[in-house]
């Protein structure tokens, strides 16, 4: 290959990467370079050094009104931004929003501080408000520039959170930073795999940094080459790959904690650049964003890697389905018949509905799994940057979500509430499910014009055999266009916190 590619580059730069959170009192928070002071829109200016003499009207002279997330940088010996709150802070949501807001007005300062005992006294528990604040500071600071010669990011190397002295609220705060780092880290090693060029994280390239990242977070890894993957009879995977010059990868990684509770499986759709193949995409600057997707895969991964941290006691297992789709003299035609792992045959009609073909290979593989306990997992989730349609209904904060259980859709909602990664749930309404017929094969990979994302999931149930199973759809959420609060401009990583906080929670569903 003529292009010249740095051997010691890492496409996941943010685990080398450490910030020291300390819980403190209310003289450190005083003694920090940058601090912030939460204003609400209406009301009595709050207790902030920063702002003795200082009215309203005197902030409203200088535009600001405490609109929420709006800042007013005030210099000093001690940078003072003032972060809009609007009606107050009531939820860990507009917490790490205000956080979020505070660190990237402060970016020219490594060290950060923020008060939270008003916050906590307000009535947010002091665990919820720290890792919200941790989040929130982390996660806007993050930058991927891996691969510029001279990045100007300032990198955030303390945070300081003040709150009470009171022994068992500082302990408490204490947990929340512990899993806001975690669960932080989980997002941005997402975003590092998604942000990674295509060429600097083939599917190849990306089952190796697995493998040598699996046992520093208690994981095992098994990988499937083309040659195994035949054997297996992944014709979805395998199908789509055709067109590629690089190889394909299964890569199973399982998380295996003592007295496993339950069995959760999760498939991630990696196609780490996608063409359309033979259904060439169109050339313009939105085609440069097909390297996220592989986000479903990425974000499921980075999940995994919280899952020891957190304590989780449910078994894990993820199949990630790796590929590039690539139009070439061998790619995959249209009217093409591909043999899933199973043995139902799918017309291609759309080569560019590619995501689909591979998901159903892993759906399978994840109902023949008996790894635990010697039975099929409880449930499964899936997830992956699947239909253009879910961006039309929902745009770019909110990812579509589908379900056969409502249990398990509860459990996504609420695991989604708790990392405000947000999701809306949409009928698997199997009326639509002719559109799937073919006239030689057991089914087509597309449908008729409407009810994308309701069509893309009826495809996907085929294969589940009826175990309880959720799908996430975050084609639209899978990235930022510039920066917005604590989702940095690239790939988002929606999607990791979210299904590290759902394993941490999963209760496998029994009974009718």
């Amino acid at each position: 290959m003529s292009v010249v590619i740095d051997p010691s580059f890492d496409p996941v730069p943010s685990l080398t990467r450490t910030v020291n959170v300390r819980v403190a009192d209310a003289a450190a928070v005083a003694a920090a370079p940058a601090r912030a002071c939460f204003v609400p829109a209406e009301g009595d200016l709050p207790e902030c050094d920063c702002l003795a003499g200082v009215t309203r009207d005197a902030l409203a002279a200088a535009g600001f009104t405490g609109a929420k997330n709006h800042t007013l940088v005030l210099p000093g010996a001690q940078l003072c931004v003032l972060v809009g709150t609007g009606s107050g802070i009531e939820t860990s949501a507009v917490l790490r929003d205000a956080v979020a807001a505070f660190t990237r007005a402060a970016r020219e300062s490594a060290t950060l501080a923020v008060d939270l005992t008003g916050v906590i006294a307000a009535g947010i528990p002091a665990d919820e408000a720290a890792l919200a604040a941790t989040e929130g500071a982390l996660l806007a600071r993050y930058r991927f520039d891996a691969l510029k010669s001279d990045p100007k990011t300032v990198e955030l190397t303390d945070l300081v959170l003040g709150v009470a002295a009171d022994t068992d609220e500082v302990k408490t705060a204490q947990a929340g930073v512990a899993r806001g780092l975690v669960l932080a880290r989980t997002a941005a090693l997402a975003r590092d795999l998604a942000n990674t060029p295509p060429r600097h994280l083939s599917a190849v390239k990306f089952a190796e940094v697995i493998e040598r990242l699996a046992p520093e977070f208690g994981l095992t890894v098994e990988v499937f080459d083309r040659a195994a993957l035949m054997e297996v009879g992944t014709g979805g995977l395998l199908g789509v790959n055709a067109g590629s010059v690089e190889e394909p990868r299964m890569i199973k990684v399982s998380y295996r904690p003592a007295d496993a509770d339950g069995h959760l499986a999760l498939i991630g759709k990696g196609i780490m650049y996608d063409s359309g193949g033979i259904s060439l995409k169109p050339s313009n600057a939105m085609h440069a964003a097909m390297k996220f997707d592989m986000m479903g895969a990425g974000s499921a991964f980075a999940s995994m890697t919280a899952l020891r941290e957190l304590g989780v006691t449910t078994a894990v297992t993820s199949w990630l389905m790796c590929t590039d789709n690539m139009p070439s003299g061998s790619a995959t035609k249209l009217g093409d018949v591909l043999t899933m792992r199973g043995g139902t045959t799918v017309e291609v009609k759309n080569t560019d509905a590619e995501g689909r073909l591979v998901m159903a290979d892993g759906l399978v593989l994840a109902t023949e799994d008996r790894s635990v306990d010697e039975r099929r997992p409880d449930a499964i989730v899936d997830i992956a940057t699947l239909t253009g349609a879910v961006m039309g209904a929902l745009g770019t904060r909110t990812a579509g979500m589908l379900a056969n259980d409502d249990r398990i859709a509860a459990q996504l909602q609420a695991a989604a509430d708790a990392t405000d990664e947000n999701i809306w749930r949409f009928p698997l309404d199997r009326r639509y499910r002719d559109q799937l017929k073919s006239n030689v094969a057991d089914l087509s990979n597309i449908g008729g014009q409407y009810a994308g994302v309701i069509l893309a999931a009826l495809f996907l149930d085929e294969f589940v055999d009826g175990t309880p199973w959720g799908h996430l759809d975050i084609a639209g959420t899978m990235q930022a266009e510039s920066d917005d609060l604590w989702r940095s401009v690239g790939s988002t990583g929606f999607g990791a916190r979210l299904l590290a906080q759902f394993a941490d929670d999963f209760v496998a569903p029994t009974g009718e």
